[in-house]
């Protein structure tokens, strides 16, 4: 396990939408805090501190530590809302954890050996990964920030289980536990044309057909509804939108 992440936060009185657009104008992620034996306690963070850390994988799946003053709390992420398309975090939620109880959360999977492995150095054979994560339970001090699956000796046509990933001391998959079905597909290998996987011979096999279909040879008029091309971008751009609705209206 890595260092601890320390978020550095303050407790927010005025609480609401209002308040909260403020707070993001500010440069500030209005947060909370729940769980434990204790109220939910409304907060706030450093948006460009949070948004750095939030790019380290550890950010999800690790125990974190809110300090708020001289207190301490270690919490883990519940939920994170983010803007649509801009690069702005609008809300996080973060429940409190405690060293003697069991926490579940989902884990990334890290595969490695699969380019030296049977399977990996085989032609026309590729190894897919069917599960990227995985739901886990453990005490804090045992949390994983990830998962490692071993594929170098991993051979053509064979499977790895959900069951057969080496845990850390003190971790276990819940799923398990509840039924055998759970028991799912984590890696297996594909056969593969020579053409499949770069897209190659597809293209140019569309590339021909648009130019058999679609290309006007030199000297000849173009087709009827083309002559719109050089003109003005935005009066191109009128009549396209135009003869689009004509087209859906017809």
């Amino acid at each position: 396990m890595s260092d601890t992440v320390t978020i550095l936060a303050e407790i927010r009185e005025d609480v609401g939408k209002g308040a909260s657009r403020r707070l993001r104008r500010e440069g500030k992620i209005p947060a909370i805090v729940y769980g434990g034996d204790k109220d939910p306690a409304a907060i706030t963070l450093e948006h460009d501190l949070v948004l750095h850390q939030s790019e380290n994988e550890a950010f999800y799946a690790s125990v974190l530590e809110i300090k708020l003053g001289k207190k301490e709390q270690q919490v883990v992420l519940r939920d994170m809302h983010r803007h649509p398309y801009k690069p702005i975090i609008m809300h996080i939620d973060f429940m409190r954890v405690s060293a003697d109880e069991l926490i579940r959360m989902s884990v990334p999977i890290h595969f490695t050996g699969e380019e030296e492995s049977p399977a990996g150095r085989a032609t026309g054979v590729i190894i897919q990964h069917q599960v990227t994560d995985v739901e886990i339970s453990a005490l804090p001090k045992n949390l994983p920030e990830f998962l490692t699956v071993d594929l170098s000796e991993m051979e053509d046509g064979d499977i790895v289980m959900l069951s057969s990933i080496i845990l850390p001391e003190g971790v276990a998959i819940p799923a398990l536990d509840v039924s055998e079905e759970n028991d799912t597909a984590v890696a297996s290998t594909v056969h593969i044309s020579e053409d499949q996987g770069t897209g190659v011979a597809a293209a140019a096999e569309a590339e021909a057909g648009v130019d058999e279909l679609g290309e006007v040879e030199d000297g000849e008029e173009a087709p009827e509804g083309e002559e719109g091309e050089e003109g003005e971008e935005g009066e191109e751009g009128g009549d396209k939108e135009e003869a689009s609705s004509k087209e859906d209206a017809s």
